[in-house]
Protein backbone atom coordinates (compact mmCIF):
# COMPACT_ATOMS: atom_id res chain seq x y z
CA UNK A 1 0.00 0.00 0.00
CA UNK A 2 1.45 3.81 -0.64
CA UNK A 3 1.86 6.01 2.21
CA UNK A 4 -1.98 7.49 1.38
CA UNK A 5 -3.28 4.53 1.27
CA UNK A 6 -2.26 3.16 4.57
CA UNK A 7 -3.32 6.73 6.33
CA UNK A 8 -7.14 5.47 5.33
CA UNK A 9 -8.96 3.55 7.12
CA UNK A 10 -12.42 2.83 5.22
CA UNK A 11 -14.88 1.91 7.78
CA UNK A 12 -18.77 2.65 7.52
CA UNK A 13 -18.41 6.15 8.58
CA UNK A 14 -15.99 7.16 6.11
CA UNK A 15 -12.40 7.07 6.10
CA UNK A 16 -10.31 8.26 9.24
CA UNK A 17 -6.88 11.14 8.84
CA UNK A 18 -3.83 10.76 10.55
CA UNK A 19 -2.42 13.78 11.16
CA UNK A 20 0.75 14.40 9.15
CA UNK A 21 3.97 14.23 10.64
CA UNK A 22 6.67 16.64 10.85
CA UNK A 23 9.03 15.50 7.80
CA UNK A 24 5.64 15.20 6.10
CA UNK A 25 4.88 18.86 7.25
CA UNK A 26 8.85 19.83 6.73
CA UNK A 27 8.33 18.38 3.03
CA UNK A 28 5.45 19.96 2.02
CA UNK A 29 6.58 23.71 2.93
CA UNK A 30 10.13 23.16 1.20
CA UNK A 31 7.96 22.40 -1.84
CA UNK A 32 5.40 25.41 -1.54
CA UNK A 33 8.85 27.50 -0.67
CA UNK A 34 10.13 26.12 -4.44
CA UNK A 35 6.94 26.17 -5.90
CA UNK A 36 6.81 30.55 -5.03
CA UNK A 37 10.51 31.04 -6.50
CA UNK A 38 9.71 29.42 -9.50
CA UNK A 39 6.48 31.69 -10.27
CA UNK A 40 8.59 34.20 -9.35
CA UNK A 41 11.27 33.17 -11.12
CA UNK A 42 8.60 32.65 -14.37
CA UNK A 43 7.05 35.88 -13.77
CA UNK A 44 11.06 37.94 -13.54
CA UNK A 45 11.33 36.19 -17.16
CA UNK A 46 8.02 37.58 -18.28
CA UNK A 47 8.73 40.82 -16.91
CA UNK A 48 12.67 40.81 -18.72
CA UNK A 49 10.76 40.17 -22.25
CA UNK A 50 8.27 43.22 -22.13
CA UNK A 51 9.23 46.90 -23.58
CA UNK A 52 8.15 49.22 -20.93
CA UNK A 53 10.24 51.76 -18.43
CA UNK A 54 11.40 51.53 -15.01
CA UNK A 55 11.83 47.82 -15.10
CA UNK A 56 14.40 47.35 -12.61
CA UNK A 57 12.17 49.13 -10.16
CA UNK A 58 9.00 46.38 -11.36
CA UNK A 59 11.41 43.81 -10.37
CA UNK A 60 12.15 45.28 -7.09
CA UNK A 61 8.81 45.58 -6.28
CA UNK A 62 7.86 41.86 -7.23
CA UNK A 63 11.03 40.40 -4.99
CA UNK A 64 9.51 42.82 -2.11
CA UNK A 65 6.37 40.99 -2.45
CA UNK A 66 7.72 38.15 -2.45
CA UNK A 67 9.65 38.59 0.58
CA UNK A 68 6.72 39.64 2.40
CA UNK A 69 4.97 35.85 1.74
CA UNK A 70 2.47 37.52 -0.98
CA UNK A 71 0.18 35.21 -3.29
CA UNK A 72 1.24 34.32 -6.46
CA UNK A 73 -1.45 35.53 -7.78
CA UNK A 74 -1.43 38.88 -5.89
CA UNK A 75 2.30 39.26 -7.65
CA UNK A 76 1.12 38.12 -11.29
CA UNK A 77 -2.00 40.45 -10.89
CA UNK A 78 0.28 43.64 -9.58
CA UNK A 79 2.76 42.86 -12.58
CA UNK A 80 -0.34 42.88 -15.07
CA UNK A 81 -1.65 46.27 -14.00
CA UNK A 82 2.03 48.00 -13.69
CA UNK A 83 2.34 46.76 -17.32
CA UNK A 84 -0.66 47.57 -18.52
CA UNK A 85 -0.46 50.95 -16.95
CA UNK A 86 3.15 51.47 -18.41
CA UNK A 87 2.05 50.76 -21.81
CA UNK A 88 -0.37 53.70 -21.77
CA UNK A 89 2.03 56.20 -20.32
CA UNK A 90 4.26 54.90 -23.19
CA UNK A 91 1.94 55.28 -25.94
CA UNK A 92 1.75 59.09 -24.32
CA UNK A 93 5.27 59.63 -25.29
CA UNK A 94 7.10 59.08 -21.68
CA UNK A 95 9.71 56.81 -21.19
CA UNK A 96 10.79 57.31 -17.18
CA UNK A 97 9.05 56.45 -14.25
CA UNK A 98 9.75 60.21 -12.51
CA UNK A 99 7.99 61.72 -15.17
CA UNK A 100 4.34 59.61 -14.36
CA UNK A 101 1.69 62.52 -13.07
CA UNK A 102 -1.14 62.39 -11.27
CA UNK A 103 -3.10 63.10 -14.97
CA UNK A 104 -1.76 59.98 -16.13
CA UNK A 105 -3.02 58.04 -13.47
CA UNK A 106 -6.85 59.60 -13.67
CA UNK A 107 -6.57 59.13 -18.16
CA UNK A 108 -5.39 55.58 -17.48
CA UNK A 109 -8.58 54.85 -14.85
CA UNK A 110 -11.07 56.32 -17.68
CA UNK A 111 -9.22 54.64 -20.56
CA UNK A 112 -9.94 51.23 -18.55
CA UNK A 113 -13.55 52.24 -18.04
CA UNK A 114 -14.49 53.16 -21.63
CA UNK A 115 -13.03 50.17 -23.06
CA UNK A 116 -15.64 48.24 -20.71
CA UNK A 117 -13.87 47.08 -17.68
CA UNK A 118 -15.96 46.09 -14.90
CA UNK A 119 -15.74 48.28 -12.10
CA UNK A 120 -14.38 46.02 -9.85
CA UNK A 121 -12.05 44.89 -11.93
CA UNK A 122 -11.15 48.81 -12.44
CA UNK A 123 -11.17 49.58 -9.00
CA UNK A 124 -8.99 46.02 -7.80
CA UNK A 125 -6.28 47.02 -10.50
CA UNK A 126 -6.03 50.70 -9.43
CA UNK A 127 -5.35 49.39 -6.04
CA UNK A 128 -2.36 47.13 -7.79
CA UNK A 129 -1.25 50.38 -9.29
CA UNK A 130 -0.95 52.41 -6.63
CA UNK A 131 0.57 49.92 -4.42
CA UNK A 132 3.44 50.30 -6.82
CA UNK A 133 3.49 53.50 -6.94
CA UNK A 134 3.71 54.34 -3.40
CA UNK A 135 6.58 51.75 -3.05
CA UNK A 136 8.00 53.90 -6.16
CA UNK A 137 7.63 56.92 -4.08
CA UNK A 138 9.76 55.70 -1.08
CA UNK A 139 12.43 55.35 -3.40
CA UNK A 140 12.26 58.62 -4.33
CA UNK A 141 11.11 58.12 -8.09
CA UNK A 142 7.82 59.08 -8.36
CA UNK A 143 6.73 62.80 -6.95
CA UNK A 144 4.38 62.61 -3.94
CA UNK A 145 1.79 64.32 -5.62
CA UNK A 146 0.77 61.58 -8.45
CA UNK A 147 -0.80 60.13 -5.01
CA UNK A 148 -2.07 63.37 -2.95
CA UNK A 149 -5.46 62.90 -3.46
CA UNK A 150 -7.12 59.44 -3.29
CA UNK A 151 -9.24 58.20 -6.62
CA UNK A 152 -12.35 56.85 -5.87
CA UNK A 153 -14.07 53.94 -8.15
CA UNK A 154 -17.46 53.53 -6.80
CA UNK A 155 -18.11 50.02 -7.13
CA UNK A 156 -22.27 49.00 -6.83
CA UNK A 157 -23.35 47.37 -4.23
CA UNK A 158 -25.08 44.37 -5.52
CA UNK A 159 -27.17 41.56 -3.93
CA UNK A 160 -25.16 38.36 -3.59
CA UNK A 161 -27.04 35.86 -6.06
CA UNK A 162 -28.49 32.83 -4.63
CA UNK A 163 -29.79 29.78 -6.29
CA UNK A 164 -33.54 29.53 -6.32
CA UNK A 165 -34.78 26.34 -3.95
CA UNK A 166 -36.55 25.14 -6.70
CA UNK A 167 -33.50 25.22 -8.94
CA UNK A 168 -31.21 23.74 -6.26
CA UNK A 169 -33.30 20.60 -6.30
CA UNK A 170 -33.68 20.61 -10.27
CA UNK A 171 -29.78 20.79 -10.31
CA UNK A 172 -29.07 18.01 -7.70
CA UNK A 173 -31.33 15.59 -9.29
CA UNK A 174 -29.52 15.53 -12.70
CA UNK A 175 -26.12 15.12 -11.30
CA UNK A 176 -25.25 11.27 -11.96
CA UNK A 177 -21.08 11.16 -11.42
CA UNK A 178 -20.47 10.37 -8.05
CA UNK A 179 -17.48 13.24 -8.37
CA UNK A 180 -19.61 15.86 -9.54
CA UNK A 181 -22.04 15.18 -6.82
CA UNK A 182 -19.68 15.32 -4.01
CA UNK A 183 -17.97 18.57 -5.25
CA UNK A 184 -21.34 20.36 -5.90
CA UNK A 185 -22.70 19.38 -2.79
CA UNK A 186 -19.59 20.91 -0.62
CA UNK A 187 -19.67 24.00 -2.33
CA UNK A 188 -23.85 24.38 -1.26
CA UNK A 189 -23.51 22.86 1.85
CA UNK A 190 -20.72 24.08 3.59
CA UNK A 191 -20.21 27.53 2.12
CA UNK A 192 -16.18 26.80 0.81
CA UNK A 193 -14.83 29.30 -2.56
CA UNK A 194 -13.86 27.10 -4.99
CA UNK A 195 -10.47 27.59 -4.92
CA UNK A 196 -10.08 26.63 -1.28
CA UNK A 197 -12.20 22.81 -2.16
CA UNK A 198 -9.37 22.75 -5.00
CA UNK A 199 -6.94 22.97 -2.64
CA UNK A 200 -8.34 20.75 0.07
CA UNK A 201 -6.02 17.79 0.89
CA UNK A 202 -6.93 14.27 2.06
CA UNK A 203 -5.75 14.89 5.61
CA UNK A 204 -7.81 18.31 6.00
CA UNK A 205 -11.36 16.45 5.92
CA UNK A 206 -12.55 14.55 8.85
CA UNK A 207 -15.63 12.49 7.68
CA UNK A 208 -16.10 11.19 11.30
CA UNK A 209 -16.37 14.70 12.87
CA UNK A 210 -18.00 15.29 10.02
CA UNK A 211 -16.13 18.68 9.40
CA UNK A 212 -13.04 20.02 6.70
CA UNK A 213 -10.02 22.42 7.66
CA UNK A 214 -9.32 25.28 5.97
CA UNK A 215 -5.61 26.37 7.03
CA UNK A 216 -5.53 28.80 4.95
CA UNK A 217 -7.83 30.82 3.06
CA UNK A 218 -8.27 31.24 -0.81
CA UNK A 219 -8.96 34.72 -0.39
CA UNK A 220 -7.97 36.21 2.66
CA UNK A 221 -5.76 33.81 4.11
CA UNK A 222 -7.95 33.24 7.42
CA UNK A 223 -8.23 29.84 8.33
CA UNK A 224 -11.42 28.22 9.23
CA UNK A 225 -13.44 24.89 10.25
CA UNK A 226 -16.52 24.37 8.02
CA UNK A 227 -18.86 21.61 8.97
CA UNK A 228 -20.57 18.83 6.67
CA UNK A 229 -24.39 17.99 6.05
CA UNK A 230 -25.77 14.36 6.03
CA UNK A 231 -25.99 14.64 2.23
CA UNK A 232 -22.92 16.45 1.47
CA UNK A 233 -20.69 13.78 4.10
CA UNK A 234 -22.51 10.75 2.26
CA UNK A 235 -21.51 11.63 -1.42
CA UNK A 236 -18.11 13.02 -0.12
CA UNK A 237 -17.44 8.95 1.41
CA UNK A 238 -19.12 7.78 -1.67
CA UNK A 239 -15.89 9.63 -3.72
CA UNK A 240 -13.64 9.38 -1.52
CA UNK A 241 -13.87 5.48 -1.82
CA UNK A 242 -13.82 5.37 -5.52
CA UNK A 243 -11.29 8.15 -6.32
CA UNK A 244 -7.18 7.59 -6.66
CA UNK A 245 -5.69 7.44 -3.83
CA UNK A 246 -2.28 8.07 -4.91
CA UNK A 247 -2.70 11.51 -4.78
CA UNK A 248 -2.79 14.29 -1.81
CA UNK A 249 -5.53 16.05 -3.19
CA UNK A 250 -9.39 15.53 -3.20
CA UNK A 251 -10.22 16.88 -6.46
CA UNK A 252 -7.25 16.23 -8.87
CA UNK A 253 -6.98 16.60 -12.44
CA UNK A 254 -3.68 15.21 -14.70
CA UNK A 255 -0.01 14.81 -13.28
CA UNK A 256 -1.77 13.96 -9.56
CA UNK A 257 -2.51 18.07 -9.56
CA UNK A 258 -5.58 19.44 -7.88
CA UNK A 259 -8.86 19.79 -10.49
CA UNK A 260 -8.48 23.22 -12.08
CA UNK A 261 -10.87 25.99 -11.80
CA UNK A 262 -11.63 25.78 -15.59
CA UNK A 263 -12.30 21.98 -15.20
CA UNK A 264 -14.37 22.74 -11.97
CA UNK A 265 -16.64 25.36 -13.97
CA UNK A 266 -17.11 22.67 -16.57
CA UNK A 267 -18.61 20.30 -14.80
CA UNK A 268 -20.87 23.29 -13.18
CA UNK A 269 -22.03 24.56 -16.51
CA UNK A 270 -22.54 20.61 -18.07
CA UNK A 271 -25.26 19.67 -14.82
CA UNK A 272 -26.98 22.98 -15.24
CA UNK A 273 -27.18 22.45 -18.59
CA UNK A 274 -28.57 18.89 -17.82
CA UNK A 275 -31.05 20.36 -15.63
CA UNK A 276 -32.45 22.94 -17.51
CA UNK A 277 -30.79 26.17 -15.98
CA UNK A 278 -28.36 27.38 -18.39
CA UNK A 279 -30.28 30.47 -18.85
CA UNK A 280 -30.06 31.47 -15.50
CA UNK A 281 -26.94 32.78 -15.62
CA UNK A 282 -25.73 31.05 -12.23
CA UNK A 283 -22.00 30.38 -11.85
CA UNK A 284 -19.85 27.85 -9.22
CA UNK A 285 -19.85 31.04 -6.37
CA UNK A 286 -23.90 30.88 -6.19
CA UNK A 287 -23.46 27.92 -4.31
CA UNK A 288 -21.78 29.89 -2.09
CA UNK A 289 -24.42 32.56 -1.61
CA UNK A 290 -26.88 30.06 -1.70
CA UNK A 291 -25.51 28.67 1.57
CA UNK A 292 -25.16 31.58 3.18
CA UNK A 293 -28.92 33.34 2.43
CA UNK A 294 -30.04 28.86 3.56
CA UNK A 295 -28.27 29.38 7.11
CA UNK A 296 -29.42 32.98 7.31
CA UNK A 297 -33.45 31.57 6.58
CA UNK A 298 -33.09 29.10 8.91
CA UNK A 299 -31.97 31.09 11.65
CA UNK A 300 -28.40 30.66 12.38
CA UNK A 301 -26.78 34.09 14.04
CA UNK A 302 -24.84 36.23 11.66
CA UNK A 303 -21.97 36.58 13.95
CA UNK A 304 -21.30 32.25 13.54
CA UNK A 305 -22.17 32.67 9.70
CA UNK A 306 -19.21 35.15 9.60
CA UNK A 307 -16.88 32.75 10.71
CA UNK A 308 -18.51 29.94 8.72
CA UNK A 309 -17.84 31.88 5.66
CA UNK A 310 -14.35 33.27 6.52
CA UNK A 311 -15.11 36.83 6.23
CA UNK A 312 -12.70 39.68 8.02
CA UNK A 313 -16.09 41.29 9.02
CA UNK A 314 -19.19 41.06 9.75
CA UNK A 315 -20.47 43.87 7.62
CA UNK A 316 -19.47 41.35 4.56
CA UNK A 317 -21.48 39.15 6.01
CA UNK A 318 -24.70 41.36 6.27
CA UNK A 319 -25.05 41.57 2.70
CA UNK A 320 -26.71 38.48 2.79
CA UNK A 321 -29.65 40.29 5.23
CA UNK A 322 -30.87 41.87 2.91
CA UNK A 323 -31.75 38.26 0.62
CA UNK A 324 -33.35 36.63 4.27
CA UNK A 325 -34.61 39.38 6.20
CA UNK A 326 -38.37 38.29 7.13
CA UNK A 327 -38.81 41.00 9.79
CA UNK A 328 -38.98 43.36 6.94
CA UNK A 329 -40.64 41.11 4.27
CA UNK A 330 -43.71 40.54 6.84
CA UNK A 331 -44.06 44.26 8.16
CA UNK A 332 -43.94 45.09 4.03
CA UNK A 333 -47.14 42.50 3.41
CA UNK A 334 -49.07 43.73 6.50
CA UNK A 335 -49.11 47.24 5.71
CA UNK A 336 -49.82 46.38 1.87
CA UNK A 337 -52.64 44.16 2.85
CA UNK A 338 -54.07 47.03 4.72
CA UNK A 339 -53.31 49.61 1.22
CA UNK A 340 -54.86 47.21 -0.89
CA UNK A 341 -58.22 47.13 1.49
CA UNK A 342 -58.42 50.82 1.44
CA UNK A 343 -58.28 50.52 5.24
CA UNK A 344 -55.81 53.46 5.93
CA UNK A 345 -58.49 56.49 4.57
CA UNK A 346 -56.15 58.67 3.17
CA UNK A 347 -54.22 59.08 6.43
CA UNK A 348 -50.35 58.51 7.13
CA UNK A 349 -49.48 58.03 10.28
CA UNK A 350 -45.91 60.29 10.72
CA UNK A 351 -43.44 59.52 13.55
CA UNK A 352 -43.31 62.96 15.44
CA UNK A 353 -40.18 63.05 16.88
CA UNK A 354 -38.78 62.62 12.98
CA UNK A 355 -41.34 65.22 12.15
CA UNK A 356 -40.06 67.75 14.85
CA UNK A 357 -36.70 67.20 13.80
CA UNK A 358 -37.22 67.62 9.99
CA UNK A 359 -38.93 71.41 11.27
CA UNK A 360 -35.52 71.84 13.25
CA UNK A 361 -33.42 71.61 10.09
CA UNK A 362 -35.75 73.53 7.99
CA UNK A 363 -35.58 76.21 10.54
CA UNK A 364 -31.47 76.20 10.54
CA UNK A 365 -31.54 76.23 7.23
CA UNK A 366 -33.81 79.41 6.28
CA UNK A 367 -32.21 81.69 9.50
CA UNK A 368 -28.67 80.54 8.80
CA UNK A 369 -27.73 84.00 7.85
CA UNK A 370 -29.43 85.23 11.02
CA UNK A 371 -27.55 82.39 13.56
CA UNK A 372 -24.18 83.24 15.00
CA UNK A 373 -21.73 81.15 17.71
CA UNK A 374 -21.34 83.03 20.34
CA UNK A 375 -18.14 82.36 22.94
Amino acid sequence: MTQLEDALDFTDSGPKFQARTYVEEKASDDQTNQNKSGRLGRLLQKLSEKDIPGQEHIEEYLRDQHRRNCRPSTLRNSLNSIDAFLVFIKRAGKTYLEEITRSDLLAFVEHEQDRGLKASTARTRLRSLNAFIRFAMEDGVVRPEVLSKRIIIKVPDTLPRAIELDDVEKLLSVIDKIRDKAMILVLLRTGMRIGELLSTRLQDVHLKERRIEIFEAHKNRIGRVVYLSDDARDALSNWLKKRDHRTQYVFYGYGNKPLSYPAARLVFIKNLKKAGLSHKGYTLHCLRHTNASELLNAGIPLECLKELLGHSTVEMTRRYAKLTDKTREQEYFKAMSIIEKGENHGHYRIDLELQEIYEKKELLETHSEELYVHP
